[in-house]
């Protein structure tokens, strides 16, 4: 019987290390610079690269794999445990031999609530990958659009440059034919450096913003030469309740609702603790002085007369309160930074339209007026520079504003989660 309790025990651990499942091996996400255009770029590619490749969703994706692990823990189910006791040791002929196999019982519920609260703790990392996808699609926009600003901004400031050469070979001719004081000429050479300085600091930021924006995708040297978008015309935006709908779906919403439920499945996974585990015993003691074997049968059980884990109920209890309340702040915040968010969207969407459709063309015939005037001998230099001034400076501010609207737009997907365009 000793032996048939041996060969059982050892045929059980045996099939629990042969039936263990191996470790998973690693398959990186890889950089896919290989797939990225070496000429213009899209908005659709450049968010297909960051989502195919960006290292912080590829960490995201293991962080919520890791949870089926979880899951898998917790529907296991106790040990047997095998015990061999041996008494007198020193004289085999009065020795005796204690063989026992125990089985703990989980009573209480115990392994429902526990893997009731690790599905939820699967779930809740479900949730945040799709919130990862989200922030990563909102900062693959709003890198995309400053390269589509920066870009803007070098043409305007070529177009500047050009402009500022030309009033200065207009003003050396009239210097030279008598017409004005030679300061005017030294006014349109400054005005001509300080526009290829600024147009050298409009191709640094370019270039930095192409650099921020190929590290999305894991590439430190971009391939891609340019970008392209529409952005003469100003997408709208939902209507504010239509928006605040979406917020209940989004990925940090659900994300904050499940945290509430793990926190009431925890409470259930501590008060199952309250009850204690039966163990089983069952065993063969063999007794030589005796020359028989014995069989034994046993059963044990905790008296939870001190410890019935209050402490621990009552840890849950509070830290459920703490996520109901997180929850609710949450929700505000979100709601705030939603309102924000829109209100930034309609302040910039206005000052585009009203630079577009007013400012930017009262400017530019205000410079043709002055620059035509001073070719012909009725403005001094100062007029033609001041307009100038104030068309450059309009430009800006109308590049600005616009990208201001794409970044407030960008900043609304990343609070509602969106993944995809």
């Amino acid at each position: 019987m000793r032996s048939a309790l041996l060969v059982f025990a050892a045929s059980l651990a045996l099939w629990g290390a042969a039936s263990a499942q191996p470790l998973p091996s690693y398959v990186g996400s890889q950089p896919t610079a290989q797939t990225e255009p070496v000429a213009s770029l899209t908005l659709n590619q450049a968010v297909k690269l960051a989502l195919d490749a960006n290292y912080s969703l590829s960490s995201a994706r293991y962080a919520a794999g890791s949870t089926d692990g979880v899951v898998l823990q917790a529907q296991t189910r106790p040990n047997p445990v095998l015990g061999i006791e041996v008494e007198d040791t020193a004289r085999r002929a009065s020795r005796t031999t204690t063989t026992t196999l125990s089985m703990p019982i989980e009573l209480g519920g115990k392994r429902g609530a526990r893997i009731a609260a690790a599905e939820l703790t699967r779930d809740i990392a479900r949730q945040d990958l799709q919130q990862v996808r989200a922030d990563v699609r909102s900062q693959t926009v709003a890198a995309f659009f400053d390269v589509l600003i920066a870009q803007e901004q070098v043409a305007l400031a070529t177009k500047t440059v050009e402009i500022a050469r030309d009033a200065y070979r207009i003003a050396d001719r009239r210097v030279e034919a008598g017409k004005v004081a030679p300061l005017d000429a030294n006014r349109a050479q400054v005005e001509l450096a300080n526009a290829e300085l600024e147009k050298a600091q409009a191709t640094s930021s370019l270039k930095l913003a192409r650099h921020s924006l190929a590290a999305l995708w894991g590439n430190p040297s971009p391939l891609f030469t340019k970008v392209e978008a529409d952005i003469v015309a100003l997408p709208g935006r939902p209507d504010l309740d239509d928006l605040t709908a979406a917020l209940e779906r989004s990925p940090r919403m659900q994300s904050a609702r499940l945290e509430l439920e793990r926190s009431q499945a925890r409470i259930e996974v501590e008060r199952s603790k309250r009850y204690p585990n039966l163990t089983v015993s069952a065993g063969v003691i063999r007794n030589n002085e005796l020359g028989r074997n014995q069989m034994m049968l046993g059963v044990s059980i905790p008296l939870p007369f001190f410890d019935r884990n209050q402490g621990n109920v009552y840890e849950a209890s509070m830290l459920a309160y703490k996520s109901r309340d997180d929850y609710r702040g949450l929700k505000v915040g979100l709601q705030t930074q939603l309102q924000r968010a829109a209100n930034e969207f309609d302040i910039a969407k206005i000052t585009t339209q009203r630079f577009e459709s007013e400012i930017l063309p009262s400017a530019s015939t205000a410079f043709d007026r002055a620059k035509k005037g001073f070719e012909a001998g009725k403005f001094g230099f100062i007029e033609v520079l001041d307009a100038q001034r104030t068309l450059f400076r309009a430009r800006v501010q109308q590049l600005s504003a616009r990208s201001d609207a794409y970044q407030a737009l960008a900043q609304i997907d990343r609070i509602l989660g969106r993944d995809s365009l």
